[in-house]
């Protein structure tokens, strides 16, 4: 399946393959992260999740329990040119669904499944380009 993205969103990173890294405190790894391995701060969500520059990618932190070899301490955020037909496509082959496809103030489409082995892939299609600001995000320098 090739995908193209057209548009893009302030609110989201413009790379494709976003991993999600849960940490029980993100600011502190975000704090650790960027001293240690020279990331930037992209965009900062409260206090439970941060978005950063890792190169010519990006890596999102978000608030959660990590536990020792469970599958749940991150997931992997693709992007996708449309998330409807993706998500058919995904449900068609037997991906478990955890959320259909959603509309969200932060000018994305997202929905998310697990796979055959049980890691959580969550899609994001930019439908609109829309300021961290106005649902609460600080945009940092991009």
């Amino acid at each position: 399946m090739k995908e193209k993205i057209e548009l893009n969103n302030r609110s989201m990173p413009t790379t494709g393959v976003i991993p999600v890294l849960n940490y029980p405190d993100v600011l502190a790894a975000t704090k650790w992260l960027c001293a240690a391995f020279g990331f930037r701060e992209r965009l900062i969500i409260g206090t439970h999740r941060v978005q950063l520059h890792a190169g010519f990618g990006a890596v999102v932190l978000a608030a959660g329990v990590i536990g020792h070899n469970s599958r749940t301490t991150f997931s992997v955020m693709i992007r996708v040119a449309d998330a409807s037909a993706h998500f058919a496509r995904a449900r068609d082959h037997g991906a478990t669904i955890i959320s259909e496809p959603t509309d969200y103030p932060y000018g994305e489409r997202q929905y998310s499944a697990k796979d055959l082995a049980g890691y959580v892939w969550t899609f994001s299609e930019t439908i609109a380009d829309v300021d961290p600001a106005s649902w609460g995000g600080v945009l940092q320098e991009d």
